[in-house]
């Protein structure tokens, strides 16, 4: 079984996926009215209680491109602090000592409506019942626990780990007797079955993997029909070097530098893997929950690679001029699973099932100062590692992603015949 490995990290360069058009400013008189009146939304605590959308909202809702906006100031900061004890010390980034506070302080506003505060309450009226699990990498259980502090404002979950696995580093569950709602990740950082090609295992962060493209891994798939709600991702993990093998013959690699062996490059297994993943969903017979594609999530290595050096200490997020010319290979991530989505989409609308994107990628790039840098490993470690330029603090930027989810999953239980 394929375990953590801090090596979810990469060097490379990227492009910026196209950005949206700049909002025409509003009246200098009309901006000094609203300007006040937003911030007074959002300087209190009782804000988080934003009701359900309704009626004519619902359908201003429906139009509203939640990802075409803006980083702004926001100087209320996070939902919670370093005490939230469901996050690990690698994400806590000012329990390991972080000086700067200016990450905690930028709210995503979209250019056409604007993004409800996370409401805890909701959330769990809203799941209640139902089981949610995080299908993916570490960065979809930096997410996980990012959504375990923020239900931490109302609500205590129970750890049921142990009565559903003995791995429970990797397969995490927990349940709220209140609302009778589980929430669970399923470690599968590559989707699809993998080993080590290597007798010796993971002897280093280059190690090469064998990658199985047209099996999926029985790790998740096993369980996944057991949930309402699956939010699927996966990334940093297919820039290690990889055997690419379907049919159980070997087809390609990436990065192996094995004589005779063809280099598909980066893309060709990122492709199929989430191809399986998603037919894996659309067949599965008892299978009937929603299911959520979180896009890639980029990394921001500056002044080297990730194992030479490369670090991210900027301490805001960049401008969209900034990243004119920088992350090549966020946009072919990017691309690739909005391809894979939309064909999956297609087959499941067939079969009756609901597939809905939660698009982060973009907004994610402009946040280069949210990553742990060197805060992101215990101080009594007495070795050198990487510094962490691949998962977020917590709180962080990534907390917008739970945002996007209650927004994204409140609709649908309003305007959808796919009822939560």
């Amino acid at each position: 079984m394929i375990r953590f490995r801090f090596s979810e990290v990469l060097n490379g360069k990227n492009i910026p996926l196209h950005t949206p058009k700049r909002v025409v400013l509003l009246p200098l008189t009309l901006f000094l009215i609203v300007l006040p009146l937003s911030l007074m939304i959002y300087s209190h605590e009782s804000s988080l209680q934003i009701s359900s959308l309704n009626g004519s909202n619902i359908t201003e809702a429906k139009q509203c491109e939640i990802v075409s906006g803006k980083w702004i100031h926001y100087p209320e900061g996070p939902y919670y602090n370093e005490t939230c004890h469901w996050m690990i010390d690698a994400q806590n980034c000012m329990k390991l000592g972080r000086p700067d506070r200016e990450y905690l302080h930028w709210r995503w506003k979209p250019d056409e409506c604007e993004l409800p505060l996370f409401n805890a309450t909701q959330f769990l009226k809203l799941v209640s019942g139902k089981k949610m699990a995080f299908v993916g990498d570490s960065v979809a259980r930096n997410q996980m626990q990012s959504l375990l502090c923020l239900l931490n404002l109302v609500s205590q979950p129970e750890d049921i780990s142990l009565r559903n696995t003995t791995d429970t580093i990797n397969f995490k569950r927990y349940f709220y007797a209140d609302y009778n709602f589980t929430l669970g990740t399923l470690w599968s950082p590559y989707l699809v079955r993998g080993n080590d090609a290597d007798p010796n295992g993971h002897r280093s962060y280059d190690s090469i993997m064998r990658l199985y493209l047209d099996e999926v891994d029985e790790a998740w798939a096993s369980q996944v029909e057991n949930f309402d709600i699956v939010i699927i991702s996966a990334g940093q993990w297919f820039f290690r070097p990889l055997l690419l093998y379907e049919k159980g013959q070997l087809v390609g690699c990436n990065n192996c530098k094995v004589e005779n062996v063809t280099d598909l490059g980066y893309y060709y297994g990122y492709s199929m893997a989430f191809r399986t993943a998603f037919r894996n969903l659309t067949n599965l017979r008892r299978y009937k929950g929603i299911t959520f594609l979180r896009t890639f999530s980029p990394s921001h290595f500056e002044n080297g690679d990730w194992n030479k050096g490369g670090n991210c200490v900027r301490t805001k997020p960049f401008t969209k001029e900034e990243i004119k010319l920088d992350y090549w290979y966020v946009r072919e991530m990017h691309r690739i699973q909005v391809e894979e989505f939309k064909a999956a989409e297609k087959e499941a609308t067939k079969r009756g099932l609901k597939f809905l994107m939660i698009n982060t990628t973009e907004i994610m790039l402009l946040r280069p100062d949210g990553h742990p840098n060197n805060y992101g490993h215990s101080n009594d470690k007495n070795i050198v590692t990487p510094n962490d330029c691949v998962h977020w603090c917590l709180p962080g930027p990534i907390d917008t992603w739970n945002e996007f989810l209650l927004y994204m999953l409140n609709i649908e239980a309003h305007t959808s015949t796919w009822k939560l």
